[in-house]
């Protein structure tokens, strides 16, 4: 007798138990294991993911908060005095779930990130799982304490012939149909803005290097002081992540100031480059400050897709940095015994030199100028160096 009661109450809980949440828990572990063995960037695991993080935590919770279904006008009435068990229509429950997805995934991000476990794409998808399992089966036990006439259950049939049966079941109609309305449009906005390409969703980068005492390059050590004619090597590079090949000018300007506004401007160079999509250019030329012993001023390089504006400022330039130069006797006074300062190439060089740069991430390389191979991975682009300002003798074009 005791086997057999116990084999009913079993196959009684298995009858009862919410196939609404049965279905949210296993939905979250397919959920885990798509994102975990789909490529990034794939729009399927994409949209798998936005139901684990917008809608599946949110329904198991609103399971917990309410397990049981709206009472009809007559059974509130009736029952006016019981206040034991309450319950939400189901659009409002559909729509409560998104909010309160909304609200635990941060929660859920912010735990992590204190944990050894890092903020992996794979960590967050498997306690977003964790999650929405431990609170559907919280949610479970909750409707199952509460007495079946009341207890929420998936039945869209029962519910709208309850609706049309109530006296106003026109207006709660009404008003579901503008719920679900406001709900479809909220997912299909998000679905949007996942799964459509940013139409600004490229950059371009712009970076300044010098080699260090072991022949590395750095950002952040350029000379703070120099001599005067005394030229800076500078290493240039560009990133072009624009989703396009891209064609580039760079100006850089010597920039004088006074009283903190600047008071005059001397173009030092003007340097173009191609760059396909996806790769970087870089190179290295000489700086030379025209400023005079004791000025200081600032070398300000600028970059912008294409030609230049006809007066190049750092706030009409798609990019801009810059860095601060005094020039001075106590520079040149300062080097070592037996070197010199780079000195300016001769003057006829002509001013349209063109020499191969190096550009990571592209076909396989050329053979360079100075006899190395390239490597594999990377090919060579076209940097060609002109000046705009002729009375500065164009420096000496170096190759990588």
């Amino acid at each position: 007798m005791s086997l057999r009661t116990k084999t009913w109450t079993r196959f009684q809980l298995l009858r009862d138990y919410p196939v609404d949440l049965a279905v949210v828990s296993v939905a979250a572990i397919l959920a885990y294991y798509v994102v975990s063995i789909t490529p990034t960037g794939s729009e399927f695991r994409m949209l798998v993911a936005m139901g684990l993080v917008l809608f599946l935590p949110g329904y198991a919770l609103v399971a917990v908060i309410f397990p049981a279904t709206a009472r009809r006008q007559s059974q509130r009435e009736s029952d006016a005095t019981d206040h034991r068990f309450r319950g939400i229509r189901t659009v409002e429950r559909i729509g409560l779930s998104l909010v309160l997805s909304l609200a635990i995934v941060p929660v859920v991000i912010m735990v992590l990130a204190g944990t050894s476990w890092g903020l992996s794409t794979e960590v967050i998808t498997a306690a977003l799982a964790g999650v929405v399992i431990v609170f559907a089966q919280i949610g479970v036990v909750r409707r199952l304490r509460v007495p079946a006439p009341d207890r929420f259950s998936v039945a869209p049939l029962d519910s709208l012939r309850q609706r049309t049966s109530d006296t106003d079941g026109v207006t709660k109609m009404a008003s579901s149909v503008i719920l679900w309305g406001a709900i479809l449009l909220t997912v299909s906005g998000l679905l949007f803005a996942f799964v459509s390409p940013t139409a600004a969703g490229g950059f371009t980068e712009l970076g300044l290097y010098t080699e260090n005492d072991d022949g590395d390059l750095v950002a952040g050590e350029i000379p703070g002081e120099v001599g005067p004619d005394e030229s800076i090597p500078i290493t240039f590079s560009i990133e072009n992540g624009e989703g396009e090949d891209m064609e580039y000018t760079l100006v850089v300007q010597e920039q004088y100031f006074e009283d903190g506004e600047i008071t005059d401007r001397t173009q030092l160079r003007e340097l173009t480059a191609n760059v396909s999509d996806g790769t970087t250019v870089s190179g290295e030329r000489d700086i030379t400050p025209t400023a005079e012993d004791g000025e200081s001023v600032r070398i300000s390089v600028l970059l912008y897709e294409g030609d230049p504006p006809a007066e190049p400022t750092n706030e009409n330039a798609q990019e801009a940095t810059h860095f601060w130069v005094d020039v001075t006797e106590d520079a040149s006074e300062d080097e070592p015994d037996g070197e010199a300062p780079e000195e300016d190439a001769d003057e006829d060089d002509e001013l349209d030199d063109v020499g191969d740069i190096e550009v990571e991430g592209g076909e396989d390389g050329e053979d360079g100028e100075d006899g190395e191979d390239g490597e594999d991975g990377e090919s060579t682009i076209e940097f060609d160096e002109f000046f705009g300002d002729t009375s500065v003798a164009p420096a000496e074009t170096g190759l990588l």
